[in-house]
């Protein structure tokens, strides 16, 4: 009976490993037309599909619809795919992934699956992409410029080299990356440094870029002019203007080799310099005091260059290869260098309004009534931007038909000039049109003492009706 149960129990175990080993080979067999169990591909679940089905589903699955190309400057261009027939297809990896797998083995799979990348391949229309990637401006410029030149020319910030061989678009190369980029999936283009090349030089170029050195040196000149209110720079667009030129326009050339300054045109520099900020005897508009916005003409005040030194200075400073911050020489310099030249202190004289002012620093430091020049006489006060260039205590003002004792005497132009008036009792008004000076400005003791007592040479003095 035992016998028989042992027996019974052994054919049973028999049929059961018969049964596993005809369900595993039956699934080996079934896995042999389609992928094994447990495979993934690309995160697509494949079991028992075959490669048509996972190709399809692959291709499916693409979503990609545009590709990108970028440059370092910021210039992007986006081409469709569609428009260049791009496809991909998955059936050569998935065939040789097929090839390798082993169907009898499918149990292997059965803890963790097997999990499978592959790369597609790609096709699209080369063409159809070299014409779009020739949209875009950088590489359209490029192409369309295939004669590059290297020279030198002149603007109006002085010469500069104009080299179109340097560091030039490699388009064939671009053109390379981006079909390469593709072929491996990936659909954005940066084009950085390594598209970008030299063009070699000719012999003639390389003389080109000897002679821009030269130029180049010649131009960085490091002398400023401080005119006041300013600081002029004499940059590359001011002595690019000296450099001596033949008749052909080529670039002279002493017996060294070295560029030749045109000395006349240092001349003319300084000369454009003085016309631009010499102030003496130019119409100034002034905001009186009084409120309204005047132009006054004319007068012994302001700055006038001293062309001659200045010359003379210009040419041998930058000769010498100076750095420096200059100052210039002055014929006559006013209270204030610059355009602005009347400044803050100013003594301001209102023949109209028959009141004089003086402002120091922009505060009003005296204000007086006054009595100017007789115009029945015709012994009107001159209009004009004068100033304050001398002062005398006690002085006998001397006339053809007059001597007058003054305590204090400030002339302004020639023999005309702001004093006391001690015979007067009365300023201002209009006494001036009839009962008015031999042209001198009157004034009351106490502000003339004022503004004798602080008033310098060199100041401005605006009169005007």
């Amino acid at each position: 009976m035992r016998k028989k149960v042992i027996i019974s129990f052994g054919i049973s175990i028999l049929i059961l490993l018969l049964a596993l080993c005809f369900v595993y080979f039956g699934l080996a067999q079934y896995y042999s037309d389609g992928f094994s169990y447990g495979t993934w591909v690309n995160g697509v679940y494949c079991t028992g599909k075959s490669i048509e089905e996972v190709n399809e589903e692959l291709r499916n699955g693409f979503t990609e619809s545009i590709m990108e190309v970028s440059f370092e400057g910021g210039e992007t261009k986006q081409i469709s795919l569609a428009d260049i027939s791009y496809a991909v297809d998955y059936e050569k990896p998935l065939k040789a992934l097929m090839e390798v797998q082993i169907p009898n083995l499918w149990i292997l799979n059965l803890r963790n699956g097997k999990r499978n990348a592959v790369t597609a391949d790609v096709t699209f229309n080369e063409e159809a992409l070299n014409e779009k990637l020739k949209e875009i401006p950088i590489v359209e410029q490029t192409e369309k410029k295939k004669k590059r030149c290297v020279e030198i020319i002149k603007t109006k910030q002085g010469y500069t080299l104009l080299d179109e061989k340097k560091q030039v678009l490699d388009t064939e190369l671009l053109f390379f990356n981006v079909k390469e980029n593709l072929k491996n999936g990936k659909y954005q283009t940066v084009v950085g440094a390594e598209c970008y090349k030299d063009i070699p030089l000719t012999a003639k170029e390389k003389n080109t870029y000897e002679l821009w050195k030269k130029i180049e040196q010649y131009q960085d000149c490091k002398i400023r002019y401080d005119m006041g209110d300013v600081i002029v720079p004499i940059d590359a667009g001011v002595v690019s203007e000296w450099i001596t030129l033949t008749e052909e326009g080529e670039f002279a050339l002493d017996e060294e080799g070295n560029l030749i300054t045109d000395e006349e045109k240092i001349k003319e520099f300084i000369k454009e310099l003085a016309a631009e900020y010499d102030t003496l005897g130019t119409a100034r508009t002034f905001l009186s005091t009084r409120g309204d916005e005047i132009t006054v003409e004319g007068g012994t005040y302001g700055n006038r260059l001293n062309q001659k030194t200045e010359t003379a200075y210009l040419t041998e400073a930058f000769a010498g290869g100076i750095s420096e911050t200059h100052i210039p020489s002055y014929i006559q310099e006013a209270y204030v260098r610059g355009k602005e030249d009347i400044g803050e202190t100013y003594i301001e004289i209102d023949m109209t309004k028959q009141m004089m002012y003086y402002y120091v620093e922009g505060e009003l430091y005296v204000e007086t009534p006054i009595v100017t020049g007789n115009m029945v006489r015709k012994m009107s006060t001159p209009e004009g931007t004068c100033f304050v260039y001398a002062k005398q205590e006690s002085r006998v003002l001397r006339g053809a038909d007059y001597a007058s004792f003054v305590n204090f005497w400030v002339p302004v132009r020639g023999n005309i000039g702001i004093h006391d008036a001690p015979w007067r009792s009365k300023f201002g008004g209009e006494i001036y049109k009839s009962g008015g000076s031999h042209g001198c400005i009157n004034t009351p003791y106490d502000e003339m003492k004022k503004i004798y007592e602080h008033v310098e040479i060199g100041t401005p003095v605006v009169m005007f009706y």
